[in-house]
This record gives C-alpha cells, sequence and structure tokens, in this order.
C-alpha cells in the first residue's frame, strides 16, 4: 500500500507546477490529449510512486484481471492452470509478462506530453498483437479497471478523486490508441499465412519452469515471420 505524502511533500508539489506557470511561457499540452498540462504534470508525478512498485502493480493488474475475465486467462499457456491468487503471485511467467505491460504503459504515461511520440509507440504496440490467436480488440479495454484498482491499492492515499479522473482519462486514451493500432494494422497481418499464439503450450511442455521462448527484443513476438510487424523504439513488449 502506498504511504501519505507530508503535507511539505504535496506543498512542494504544487510549488513545482506554480513556478512553471509563472515563467512567460505557459506549459501546453497537445489538445488531442484527454488531460491538461496541470493534469499531465501531476500524472508525470504521481507515476514515479507506481514505477518504484512497477512489478507488483502489473501483478496486481493481472490477478484483478483475470478474477474478472477469466477466459482471457487460457490465452496465455504459462497462466492457464494458475488457479488461485497465491498462484498468480508466485509465478514468475506471470510477473515477466505482467512488467512488459506496465513498460508498454509507462513508456506512454511517462511521455504524455509528447502526443505524436506516445500515439506511434501504442498504434505500434496495437498492431504487434494482431499476430496473436484469439486475440481481439476488445481485449485492451478490459484491463481498464484492473488497471485502476491496481494503481489505487499502489498508491493507497494518494490516490485521491483528482487523481483518479486523471487516471480514468488517461487510461481510457492509451486503450483507444492500442485498439485503433491493432485494427489499423489488419490488412497487414492477414498477408502472413498464420496467427501465432500468444506462447505454445507444446513449446512449455518441453522446457523447464520458469523457462519461455525468447520473444523478439523489440516487439516481443517470436522472432520468426516478422515480414509486417513494425519496430518499436525505446520499449519492451510482452510475449
Amino acid at each position: 500500500m502506498g504511504c501519505r505524502l507530508s503535507k511539505t511533500e504535496k506543498e512542494e508539489e504544487t510549488k513545482d507546477f506554480d513556478k512553471l506557470e509563472e515563467k512567460t511561457s505557459v506549459p501546453q499540452v497537445d489538445p488531442r490529449l484527454p488531460i491538461d498540462a496541470r493534469e499531465a504534470f501531476k500524472l508525470k508525478q504521481s507515476w514515479k510512486g507506481i514505477k518504484r512498485k512497477i512489478e507488483e502493480t502489473g501483478v496486481e493488474m493481472f490477478i484483478r484481471l483475470f478474477k474478472t475475465n477469466a477466459n482471457l486467462k487460457y490465452i496465455f499457456a504459462h497462466f492457464s492452470k494458475l488457479e488461485t491468487e497465491d498462484d498468480m503471485r508466485e509465478n514468475e511467467a506471470l510477473e515477466h509478462h505482467a512488467t512488459f505491460v506496465m513498460t508498454t504503459l509507462d513508456e506512454a504515461i511517462s511521455n504524455i506530453d509528447n502526443y505524436n511520440y506516445v500515439i506511434d509507440h501504442l498504434h505500434r504496440t496495437g498492431a504487434t498483437h494482431q499476430r496473436f490467436i484469439d486475440f481481439s480488440s476488445e481485449n485492451f479495454g478490459k484491463i481498464k479497471e484492473p488497471f485502476l484498482e491496481a494503481v489505487k491499492i499502489t498508491l493507497g492515499d494518494r490516490y485521491t478523486d483528482y487523481m483518479a479522473n486523471v487516471y480514468t482519462k488517461t487510461i481510457d486514451f492509451i486503450l483507444s490508441a492500442l485498439s485503433h493500432g491493432y485494427l489499423d494494422k489488419n490488412q497487414c497481418y492477414e498477408l502472413q499465412s498464420a496467427k501465432s499464439p500468444v506462447t505454445s503450450s507444446d513449446q512449455q511442455s518441453t522446457k523447464s519452469p520458469g523457462k519461455y521462448e525468447q520473444p523478439d527484443q523489440v516487439n516481443g513476438v517470436p522472432s520468426s515471420d516478422q515480414s509486417c510487424v513494425p519496430k518499436i523504439e525505446n520499449s519492451t513488449k510482452p510475449e
């Protein structure tokens, strides 16, 4: 659970933004973003608390996702047999995948005031999921509530009504962009002879526990059959 911010810390955070407003050039954000300059500043400050516990937050998010959408668990060979919450918390493959997902969210939130970079990053990331069998664009939206709940748990008292509103608008924006990227790349991926599963249960059975196929270092997908997979710089993706 997050700890309560001291009065001094809260005052310093407010002063930091006030100093920006006092400058001749008032900070601006792209009007296409769902949040304004103050909200973007507050979001990036708040997100530092998440980054310090990014693995734990990611695992919490997936546990809550699988509680409300148990069918999604079976898309992943590594997770399909995890029945209890304790099993999920102790599973290295789940932590690994959750961290990949949180890294994608981190890249977007940490650069939220750079609209063009973020939207390109999310569109390309969304497009890579077209190669995964049994995946659909609707699956992106299912992460919204689990994400918000996990963030709330990590931040504790720092997750105020104000920040809840900011995080909600931000995750809606991120998930919408991922979905658009996935759909925009349909034609490209249809040129491939076959889709690939997120992970192969057959491959998993031949490997020792905790070991799984090394994904492409850039896109987080198998390195073969990359003809239509766009490259993503400075980000990591799940298997």
